[in-house]
């Protein structure tokens, strides 16, 4: 069975509400090592981690290392791999085309405009997940639908043309106050910027905190008047 006839079983028979079931399914479907989740340390990623770590599940996690990230989001890092015991494995941006950035162009081009912004995330994300995401077949993510107009438009299981391969967004339909109780019952580690409001955390540069009801994705590129605001993985 081809990937893509795949997807529409899976669309249609798995569980929309059983994550830990239907990765467990996935296994029996895909090599575990052809299956990866990738986070970023959010509240949803940690989530995700969760029940694999937990559960011992063989399925390799991975992070993106921007060169541009808090304090606080490596600090989540090593207190994650403190809590299970378990390794994540991370990519950096090719060194070569972060100088050559530098170079021609300086620290902030990414204020500058929408393509260099555009270019920077491709330089420190895309480029990078590219590696990552090599003979991966099926990619698991911590998105969820009301974290964006375009995200609301989303499968539980979709085909990622841009990277030839099945993305899985367990989390879709759980609300914030889902995952707030989910990390918070299970007193899991998470990012303290939560705490001071910041609702999506990216680069340090091109994140703030949101204002009193502000969307989520608001403190991401603030400078932008762009509603569908991604760095390109998504």
């Amino acid at each position: 069975m081809s990937n893509k006839f795949l997807l529409k079983d899976l669309n249609k028979n798995l569980s929309k509400k059983d994550i830990l079931q239907n990765l467990q399914i996935l296994l029996k479907k895909f090599d575990n090592k052809k299956i990866v989740f990738s986070t970023s340390f959010s509240m949803e990623d940690q989530i995700i981690t969760d029940i694999i770590f937990f559960n011992n599940l063989p399925i390799k996690i991975f992070t993106l290392d921007t060169g541009r990230l808090f304090e606080d989001t490596y600090k989540v890092l090593k207190k994650t791999i403190d809590f299970y015991k378990k390794k994540i494995f991370t990519f950096f941006p090719e060194s070569q085309d972060i100088e050559k950035l530098y170079f021609e162009k300086g620290a902030f081009s990414f204020y500058l405009s929408l393509e260099n912004r555009k270019e920077c995330c491709f330089l420190r994300k895309v480029k990078p997940i590219k590696r990552a995401l090599k003979g991966v077949e099926c990619w698991i993510t911590g998105i969820r639908a009301t974290q964006s107009e375009a995200r609301k438009k989303l499968d539980f299981f979709m085909w990622d043309e841009n990277f030839n391969l099945i993305k899985y967004n367990p989390l879709l339909n759980w609300s914030l106050e889902d995952v707030n109780d989910y990390v918070k019952n299970k007193n899991l580690p998470y990012n303290n910027l939560y705490d001071k409001g910041f609702l999506s955390i990216g680069c340090e540069p091109c994140t703030r905190k949101i204002k009193k009801d502000e969307d989520i994705r608001s403190g991401r590129w603030w400078w932008e008047n762009n509603t569908k605001k991604e760095c390109g993985l998504h």
